[in-house]
């Protein structure tokens, strides 16, 4: 039977351990609501009311929706590349044979990142002379890649070595715990590396438009140049509300995805 102390010492736990599930379960529900309504008053204002003839070119549906379309487009580029590049680089530094080049290869991350990617963009604009699309994804993935690779390093890394134990220890091949170990317990770090890289990478987007990539940017851009308001406010709202939603769309697949044990 336990003591009044014991009962006491075990109920704060309870209560912060539900009172963050709670928050967090309110976040799911409230930031897509909030998101709505954010962008919904914007584009209700900035489509309603009186605009003169320069304003009238793009604050209308079509210019809108395709702006917001090559955001999202660039997004789920740099997606795709960030976890096809950082997610199998990251488990093969966590393998006992590579470990040592595993600060070299974070480096050169940490220094995509902590360059500004507007100098990346341009630069890789100048030495491939492309433009368009891919003249602004693949600068932009190269700045989202940090967050993925540590963390799948990091969360791999964090596996308790029981577990990898136990799993050798039922005739499992390295590859096999690997896999069916190590990965599944490090998903939770991984969507969390991914997560910050999607913010980043539709934060980062809004400057596509310097090489012809498209996007929001080209919005706030044509506002601030022409001293057009509800122009540059409705670019840049539309870009916040995308990144709120991205970050509630990772949200989402850490609760999905991430192990039933740890949810």
């Amino acid at each position: 039977m336990s003591t009044a102390a014991e009962q006491s010492a075990i109920a704060p736990g309870l209560s912060t351990g539900s009172g963050q599930r709670r928050a967090d379960r309110a976040r799911l529900l409230g930031q897509p609501v909030a998101v709505v309504i954010l962008v919904g008053g914007v584009l209700t204002w900035a489509l309603t009311r009186a605009n003169d003839a320069t304003e009238a070119e793009t604050l209308n549906w079509p210019t809108l929706l395709a702006s917001t379309w090559e955001h999202v487009v660039i997004t789920i580029a740099v997606a795709a590349i960030v976890v096809a590049v950082a997610v199998p680089l990251g488990m093969m530094l966590t393998r006992r044979w590579a470990r040592p080049a595993a600060p070299v290869f974070l480096i050169i991350a940490n220094i995509g990142q902590a360059a500004p990617a507007l100098g990346m963009i341009v630069l890789f604009f100048l030495w491939t002379e492309w433009s368009g699309l891919w003249c602004a994804v693949l600068p932009i993935a190269f700045y989202s890649l940090l967050p993925v690779l540590r963390n799948t390093i990091v969360g791999i890394n964090a596996v308790d070595p029981a577990l990898i134990d136990a799993g050798r220890g039922i005739g499992m091949s390295s590859t096999g715990v690997l896999f069916r170990v190590e990965l599944p317990l490090a998903v939770p770090m991984i969507l969390a590396g991914l997560r910050t890289s999607l913010v980043l990478a539709v934060g980062t987007a809004t400057l596509a438009f310097f090489v012809d990539g498209g996007g929001l940017g080209s919005l706030i851009d044509t506002g601030y140049k022409l001293n057009r308001v509800p122009v540059l406010v409705t670019g840049a709202v539309l870009a916040v509300g995308l990144a709120l939603l991205i970050d509630w769309v990772g949200a989402l697949l850490e609760k999905v995805f991430g192990p039933r044990g740890l949810r």
